[in-house]
């Protein structure tokens, strides 16, 4: 359990700062010494972890849904994240759709290209190229 608690924990720092400290005091009406507890490695605090619903008004306005992703990925759980609204009216058709996503797919092609053009793909394009691939599925 030591493990799991130590990997939440570094995920919960992580969606703190995507937020930024003082806009997650803000939204959770916790302060800094708390939300720091919440993320710290020392033994007085391992027992400590963020509230669900902090941890729901972090998520809904950070860029990625950090705790949920580790929950998920603990429990062996792929979570398909799009930012994109599919209830929206689209006038376009099958074939519309088969072409924005052949478009993508080119785009996402070209960009691993020029990922892999120096041998070396870095954290930051996978990340980037994994994010749009999980976004394509």
């Amino acid at each position: 359990m030591a493990g799991v608690g130590s990997y939440l924990k570094k995920h919960t720092e992580a969606l703190v700062k995507d937020v930024g400290i003082e806009p997650a005091c803000t939204l959770t009406g916790k302060s800094k010494a708390t939300l720091g507890r919440y993320y710290s490695d020392n033994e007085e605090h391992s027992d400590r972890f963020m509230p669900i619903d902090a941890v729901a008004a972090l998520e809904e306005a950070a860029s990625y849904p950090h705790v949920t992703s580790a929950l998920a990925d603990l429990k062996g759980i792929t979570l398909s994240y799009d930012d994109r609204r599919h209830n929206i009216d689209d006038k376009g058709g099958i074939n519309a759709d088969v072409i924005a996503l052949s478009q993508r797919f080119a785009m996402l092609m070209a960009e691993y290209q020029q990922s892999i053009e120096d041998g070396v793909i870095t954290v930051n394009e996978a990340k980037r190229l994994l994010k749009e691939t999980t976004a394509l599925q």
